[in-house]
């Protein structure tokens, strides 16, 4: 035990030597953690550049620039390809909600359906913002085909380029599901839009965009499935008319008889089904093609599309989330 305290007495000594000969600098320097050495220009003022240019996250941002050394550019293609990933995943998801968006130029309107997955992300300003920037787009290609559509470029990036971005930034899955467009110029064409999920586009001969505008809102709540009587196909006709015979056939009446009561049970299934031959909803005195004969014009057709019809909804059950939850806490 008598050597221990001169032995102690040595390492203090050579200790303190150590630390008075170490310049201050070097020493604040071994103080910075690990991390820092390599953050380079990343700093609160560079990660909120990133977020501003790019819209990730404050997190994702600090990460791509710590990925990148910094660089700019480098971490906006960072997250960008970390964007395209994360789009990937989610892209299986249900997209059933979104909003409907119209725009019109030079005599031709379109309508796009634009999906998210919750109603919350439907009214969000970045969402809407983009789809805005998908109709004007879609107002200047020709056809209706998505694809062609979110090859377009807007602001430097393809609209594809820009919904990956969305996804990321969002974190939901975003499609741009359907496009529908009617109008050369030599047609008159309306839009209608119902609280954003259902569109109508109405085209006819002669009129004017505001008369096709009340014949869209008619279409929006009526929901008719065919224009006119000439749109409606052979193979729809034979069935309902086999179907009305068999029924009156069974009243027993002479054949003659029940073919003119199917004849007329068809003319009236033909004024329900076809938008012409409605009552019009805001004056059910008239008909839409008594509308449309009175302001000089005549029918042509009709697109109607309702945010996420045809998509199959998840329906969470409820009592058994509780109940799994309940067991496992037990």
């Amino acid at each position: 035990m008598k050597f221990c305290v001169p032995l102690f007495l040595a390492v203090a000594t050579a200790s303190a030597f150590v630390q008075h000969s170490i310049p201050s600098a070097v020493l604040k320097r071994s103080a910075v953690s690990s991390t820092s050495l390599f953050m380079g220009e990343v700093t609160p003022k560079t990660i909120k550049e990133l977020r501003d240019a790019t819209g990730a996250g404050m997190m994702d941002c600090k990460k791509a620039l710590l990925e990148t050394d910094g660089d700019q550019d480098a971490a906006a293609d960072y997250l960008r390809k970390k964007g395209l990933a994360k789009a990937d995943k989610k892209a299986s998801r249900i997209a059933a909600e979104g909003k409907i968006v119209t725009s019109s130029k030079d005599g031709r309107a379109v309508m796009v359906e634009v999906n998210c997955e919750t109603d919350f992300v439907a009214k969000d300003g970045s969402f809407l913002e983009f789809c805005d920037k998908v109709a004007g787009a879609a107002v200047d290609i020709e056809g209706e085909s998505v694809e062609t559509l979110m090859a377009e470029s807007e602001d430097g990036s393809t609209l594809e380029e820009t919904r990956q971005a969305l996804v990321a930034k969002i974190g939901e899955n975003i499609q741009v599901r359907r496009l529908a467009a009617r109008g050369s110029g030599e047609s008159t064409v309306g839009a209608y839009v119902h609280m954003n999920r259902i569109g109508v586009l109405v085209e006819v001969e002669g009129g004017t965009e505001a008369l096709c505008t009340d014949v869209a809102m008619h279409v929006a709540a009526m929901n008719p499935p065919f224009a006119t009587p000439d749109e409606v196909p052979a193979d729809v006709l034979e069935k309902e008319r086999k179907l009305l015979t068999d029924q009156a056939l069974e009243s027993g009446k002479p054949a003659e008889i029940v073919e003119k009561m199917v004849e007329g049970r068809i003319r009236k299934y033909l004024e329900e089904i076809c938008l012409v031959s409605q009552n019009y909803v805001k004056d059910t005195g008239m008909t839409v093609g008594k509308l449309l004969q009175d302001n000089g014009a005549k029918m042509i057709g009709f697109t109607r599309i309702a945010v996420g019809e045809g998509i199959e909804k998840k329906e969470d059950d409820f009592a058994a989330e509780v109940a799994k939850m309940a067991g496992g806490s037990a």
